[in-house]
């Protein structure tokens, strides 16, 4: 038995309206809290010839940290020093405040 048709014998109506009304309101939510954004990151790491390998390699930033970084997630002033420090740039050049 296909899992949909599972969920409806056993819960009725309640596994649509949860996929089809509440997940995108959640998302919605959870996008709306991104102030600061790391898209500049990503352009002067490429004009300086900076991968996310040599990131992790000559700055000691995780795997993590850059997943959190291409998802505009919260991040450590410490990490901000540390690629300000390796790109030999401002802090405007990697990152940005968006105003809601």
């Amino acid at each position: 038995m296909p899992i949909s048709i599972l969920y409806f014998s056993i819960y009725g109506d309640y596994i649509p309206l949860i996929f089809e009304i509440i997940t995108p309101i959640i998302l919605f939510v959870k996008g709306a809290n991104c102030m600061i954004v790391f898209d500049r990151l990503w352009a002067t790491m490429k004009e300086k010839g900076f991968s996310t390998y040599t990131l992790r390699e000559r700055c000691g930033i995780d795997s993590k940290t850059v997943r959190r970084l291409k998802a505009n997630e919260n991040i450590e002033t410490k990490t901000l020093d540390k690629l300000c420090s390796a790109l030999g740039c401002n802090l405007e050049d990697i990152a940005e405040f968006i105003q809601d």
